[in-house]
C-alpha cells in the first residue's frame, strides 16, 4: 500500500440519500423516506484502502453507489480529484467516470449473461471511445484477462462458463478497462467460496500496487478489512459512528457499536476465545423509515444514558485521526 498523500483523492461532504416512500397505484402520494445514507463525511487518500464496515441494512452499499452517481444523491457534495460529481456535466463527467469505477457484489448478477467476456471488458473502451478500432479493443481485454490472473483464450467464452471468481476476475478486469483512479469495492468477496476470497483480495491488494489505485472497500468480514485496509469507518443506520486508522480501531475501538462487532470476530488460539466476553446487542436494527431520535444507537446500546435518547451526539475527533460520535466517549 502507498503512502498517504496530503490531498485527498475522494472527499464526500455530508452525502446523503433518501428513498420516497410511495403509495397508491395511479395517484401516488409520498408517505415516508427511507433514510439509507443520512450524512456521512470522509475523505481517502491517494493509494489509501478505505475500508467500510457494519451491518446488513446500514447502507453501505447505497454509500457506495451515490458515491458514484449510480444513485442521484439527495444532497452532500461529492469531490473525485478535485471536480464534483453532482455539478459536473457533458465530455468533463464523462471524463470524471473513468477515474471512478466499481466491482459489484455478485459476480453471477452482474455480467450480461447474453455477453462474451470480450464484450463485457470492451464496453468501457466503446463507451469512453478509448481505443478506435476493434483490433486495438481486443488486445487491450487480453492484457486485462492477463492482469487478472485469466487466459486470453477465454475471450470468447460466456459468464456461465466460469466459477464465481473467475467471473468476480471477470468483474476486476471491466472495472480496470477505463484506467481508473479510484474503485469502490462493494463486497467483492462476501459470494465467493472462502478457498477463492484470499486470492481476489490478493489480487486486489496487486493492481493496486501496479496502478497506484484507490479503493473505498466495502465489507461484513472484519478480519479481512483488517488485512486489505489503511483505515476503517463504521456505520450505523445510515451514518458513520467511528472512523481510525485500521491498528487503533481494532485495538482501541471507542465507540460500543464498534466494539460489538468486533468483539463477534473469532479469535485463532483457543484459550484467548474462551476468555474474552461477547458483546451481545439487544433488538434488532430499527428501521431507517423511522430511525431513532437522538443517538441512533441507543435502544441497542449497553452505555446508553438518558440524554442519548434526546441529543445527537458530535462527531469528534478523540485522538489524532481517530473519530467517533458518541456522548458517553470521553
Amino acid at each position: 500500500m502507498t503512502p498517504l498523500d496530503s490531498q485527498p483523492l475522494v472527499q464526500v461532504k455530508n452525502l446523503t440519500k433518501h428513498f420516497p416512500v410511495l403509495r397508491g397505484l395511479v395517484l401516488q402520494r409520498q408517505v415516508g423516506l427511507v433514510r439509507a445514507v443520512d450524512g456521512i463525511s470522509f475523505d481517502i487518500q491517494r493509494g489509501e484502502t478505505l475500508g467500510l464496515v457494519g451491518e446488513s441494512g446500514c447502507g453501505k452499499t447505497t454509500a457506495g453507489r451515490t458515491l458514484l452517481g449510480l444513485y442521484p444523491p439527495t444532497s452532500g457534495e461529492v469531490l473525485i480529484d478535485g471536480q464534483d460529481m453532482r455539478h459536473t456535466r457533458g465530455p468533463e463527467l464523462m471524463a470524471l467516470r473513468r477515474k471512478a469505477q466499481i466491482i459489484f457484489q455478485d459476480p453471477y448478477a452482474s455480467l450480461n449473461p447474453r455477453w462474451t467476456v470480450n464484450s463485457i471488458i470492451a464496453e468501457p473502451l466503446r463507451v469512453h471511445r478509448l481505443l478506435p478500432t476493434e483490433k486495438e479493443r481486443v488486445e487491450r481485454v487480453k492484457e486485462l484477462l492477463r492482469l487478472v490472473g485469466l487466459s486470453p483464450t477465454h475471450l470468447n467464452r460466456f459468464p456461465h462458463e466460469f466459477s464465481g471468481g473467475q467471473r468476480q476476475r471477470i468483474g476486476v478486469a471491466r472495472a480496470l478497462a477505463s484506467n481508473p483512479l479510484f474503485i469502490v469495492c462493494d463486497e467483492p468477496i462476501s459470494a465467493l467460496d472462502v478457498s477463492i476470497q484470499a486470492q481476489v483480495v490478493n489480487l486486489l491488494e496487486e493492481l493496486q500496487d501496479q496502478f497506484e489505485l484507490t479503493y473505498l472497500f466495502i465489507a461484513h468480514d472484519l478480519s479481512m478489512v483488517r488485512h486489505i485496509c489503511d483505515r476503517v469507518a463504521v456505520m450505523y443506520l445510515g451514518l458513520i459512528v467511528e472512523l481510525a486508522e485500521r491498528n487503533e480501531l481494532y485495538e482501541n475501538p471507542l465507540h460500543p457499536y464498534t466494539a460489538a462487532l468486533l468483539s463477534a470476530v473469532p479469535i485463532p488460539d483457543p484459550k484467548q476465545e474462551r476468555a474474552r466476553q461477547r458483546i451481545l446487542l439487544k433488538g434488532e436494527i430499527p428501521s431507517p423509515l423511522n430511525p431513532p431520535s437522538g443517538c441512533r444507537f441507543h435502544p441497542r446500546c449497553p452505555l446508553a444514558k438518558a440524554h442519548c435518547a434526546e441529543t445527537t451526539p458530535a462527531w469528534r475527533e478523540i485522538s489524532p485521526g481517530h473519530w467517533v460520535a458518541c456522548h458517553e466517549v470521553a
